[in-house]
């Protein structure tokens, strides 16, 4: 009887037992090893539906998990909100790798929906999220930069910004804040590129808006090793806010050739 009850608990042990986890993947030479740091707001977070394509691991392509562990890079990549989905990064590193055979992608994902330009500062709190964007952001670059080099920072924000008294400053604030991250990153000449606001045929723009997105293209002019990726075509998940799924792909996609032509100069 006693027999039957250790063997019962002993199996009743294994079946409770934390399963191993996966080994970490071994990480190439620092030089090879290219990061890029994803930063904004919902949109550059993705709200993308995640399907099959989403989640299959991408050779050579790996993403900072909120643990601060590199993992493959897999759909939902963003825990900001439960609503994570699909976003843009694995497109952009998949389209990158073309060009780049012998390099890794290390993705930093680093977005939280919602957020106003405001609130990607030392110090500022998101009372929706409960988190620090701006501090969060360098504590996780921190976190990836011994294993890599940072390459660029891919942004996308402002809808958050898009109101009649917060579209005015926006400019001044996103060149304030391209600087700052340059400077905290000891990368005077990283590059930073920006996505186009979504242009959907049934959200007309008004004021506020056309204001926010001449800051983004007129950036490229006005700030050096920058780029701005535009959003014609793009379409909408459904709720007038955020890109679909297979958009985001095409935007990621864009974001790596605004990359690609920054390093090539043209």
């Amino acid at each position: 009887m006693h027999r039957a009850l250790f063997t019962l608990l002993a199996v009743i042990g294994l079946a409770m037992s934390p399963s191993p986890q996966a080994p970490a993947p071994a990480l190439p030479a620092r030089e090879s090893f290219h990061l890029f740091l994803l930063a904004g707001q919902s949109n550059m977070a993705g709200r993308g539906k995640v399907e099959p394509v989403d989640t299959t691991p991408i050779p050579r392509v790996l993403m900072l998990d909120r643990a601060r562990a590199w993992v493959p890079a897999v759909d939902p990549m963003h825990f900001d909100k439960p609503v994570a989905g699909t976003g843009l990064g694995r497109s952009f590193a998949a389209r990158v790798l073309e060009s780049s055979p012998g390099t890794t992608i290390g993705l930093i994902p680093t977005a939280v929906g919602g957020t106003r330009i405001d609130l990607w500062q030392p110090g500022a709190y998101d009372e929706a999220t409960k988190s620090h964007p701006w501090d969060d952001a360098l504590a996780r670059a921190a976190a990836a930069l011994p294993s890599g080099t940072l390459k660029a920072i891919l942004w996308h924000q402002g809808e958050s910004d898009a109101t009649p008294e917060l579209a005015p400053v926006y400019e001044a604030k996103l060149h304030a804040l391209i600087a700052r991250f340059r400077a905290s990153l000891n990368a005077p000449t990283l590059p930073f590129i920006v996505g186009q606001l979504g242009q959907y045929p049934d959200v007309p723009w008004d004021d506020a808006r056309r204001t926010v997105d001449a800051a983004h293209r007129a950036l490229p002019a006005k700030v050096a090793h920058t780029a701005f990726v535009a959003s014609d075509g793009l379409v909408h998940n459904g709720d007038r806010v955020h890109f679909d799924s297979a958009s985001l792909r095409e935007f990621g996609r864009r974001y790596a050739n605004a990359y690609e032509r920054l390093g090539t100069g043209r």
